[in-house]
């Protein structure tokens, strides 16, 4: 196991812990936020948009300011709903159409989140003010770390919320 592994098996672990109580879909994401951000010095900035009634709008994170909606179909986020698949740029000026919502950010990950009927109701976007600092790994440990989101709380906030 990497280094890089070790690190993502330990932060599953605690988040496990943190959120296993949880009944509060929001909560969880916040603790995901919080965890996550300051214990990666790499990640400048993570958060989740969420899709609703066609727009991508910003809902818990941590970092600096962050744009409130992403112009469709325009930035990694919106690729990443539309393709259903995790996108790594490892360089956001090369990225057609990046939305910069704070010129800093130099690389990016993002990965769907859907809900029971396989739709992408929102995603998990991570930045790092340093190029090319996300690769495969990274993917893979925050996939599992949101596997830890409680799905059926996913499932009625989106219900709720009339996505």
């Amino acid at each position: 196991m990497s280094k890089k592994e070790a690190k993502y098996q330990r932060l599953f672990s605690q988040l496990e812990a943190l959120l296993s109580k949880e009944t509060s879909f929001i909560s969880q994401l916040a603790t995901i936020n919080a965890v996550l951000y300051h214990k990666n010095p790499g990640y400048f900035w993570i958060g989740f948009y969420f899709v609703q009634n066609g727009r991508l709008l910003v809902g818990p994170y941590q970092g600096p300011v962050a744009c409130q909606e992403l112009e469709y179909p325009k930035g990694v986020c919106w690729a990443s709903v539309l393709s259903k698949e995790e996108i790594i740029v490892k360089d956001v000026e090369s990225f057609p159409d990046h939305i910069a919502c704070d010129s800093r950010s130099k690389s990016e990950l993002v990965i769907p989140m859907v809900n029971e009927a396989n739709e992408v109701v929102a995603v998990l976007d991570v930045d790092s003010d340093k190029l090319n600092n996300f690769d495969k790994t990274d993917a893979a440990g925050l996939t599992r770390i949101l596997s830890l989101i409680n799905t059926k709380l996913l499932n009625d906030y989106v219900k709720a919320n009339k996505f």
